[in-house]
């Protein structure tokens, strides 16, 4: 009943270990399907020697480079079966990871998306993380606002959310994961699973968070907008997010008039009264 979703581009020193994690997982999925982005080096080659010899059936589908969110778009579309899971090309899952998860959301029906712990790694090291990444359960939305609190290698949903809330923003390069679990959270609960079933690698150059450092809150501020101007927010939910808006543009406009960028400060700085109407504050 799972269908796996591994979008890639140019990992092939890590490709591997993410696609044998799901084919050793003790409880197997249905298919995993492998969305190469792009890729330049010798992913097709990886791919085509794991298919052979793999119990699950791997779906090789090459595109044009047109970034994550369309590549896990591009998976979820092809996808045959009711429960949908991601995994990062440079991240992994340890063996039990399915089999927990998917009883787990059997014996909860209520809930149509799960989460779970993670362990990160840097440089092959293990880190802790803060207490502010510690991920939320239930209603998540309030928690998910500053920042993205699900990761992505971690999900496991229903295929029929993405019908009823749409699929990852494909103008957004980066905090494509921020603006639809916020989408989905502001109606849905989510199960977190409490186990941490998930490695994280992280620190490298060429991972998004880093290519992106320097402009992700512009990313995050763009998915507030979206989300103030999708209606599907309570008057609550409206009101944390208009404040949430508010302190994201505070710092970012802020920061460009600081760097001597002042046109595009002071438009951050405005941006929220955009949103603001009968005597919100």
């Amino acid at each position: 009943m799972i269908s796996v979703i591994i979008p890639t581009f140019n990992r092939a020193d890590f490709l591997s270990r993410s696609i044998l994690s799901v084919v050793c997982q003790t409880f197997s999925p249905a298919e995993l399907i492998i969305i190469d982005d792009g890729s330049t080096d010798n992913t097709a080659q990886i791919v085509q020697n794991i298919a052979g010899d793999s119990p699950v059936p791997i779906q090789y589908r090459y595109q044009k480079n047109s970034g994550a969110a369309a590549a896990r778009n591009a998976g979820i579309r092809a996808s045959m079966y009711e429960y949908v899971a991601f995994l990062d090309s440079d991240d992994w899952w340890l063996p039990g990871k399915l089999k927990e998860q998917y009883q787990s959301m059997l014996s909860q029906p209520h809930y149509q998306i799960s989460h779970t712990r993670e362990m990160w790694y840097r440089n092959d090291k293990r880190v802790n993380q803060k207490k502010k990444h510690d991920p939320p359960h239930g209603d998540i939305f309030e928690a998910s606002l500053r920042m993205c609190m699900v990761g992505m290698s971690t999900v496991m949903a229903k295929k029929a959310c993405f019908e009823t809330f749409g699929f990852f923003d494909e103008q957004l390069p980066c905090c494509e994961d921020y603006d639809l679990w916020l989408r989905m959270s502001c109606q849905l609960p989510f199960l977190r699973i409490d186990t941490p079933l998930i490695c994280k690698d992280g620190g490298r150059a060429d991972q998004l968070s880093f290519i992106h450092r320097m402009g992700m809150d512009t990313f995050r501020i763009q998915a507030l907008c979206n989300l103030l101007e999708g209606g599907r927010l309570s008057e609550k939910q409206r009101a944390l997010t208009l404040i949430e808006l508010q302190r994201k543009c505070t710092i970012y406009g802020n920061g460009c008039i600081k760097h001597g960028r002042l046109q595009e400060g002071r438009r951050y700085l405005e941006l929220p009264n955009k949103y603001l109407s009968n005597g919100e504050q």
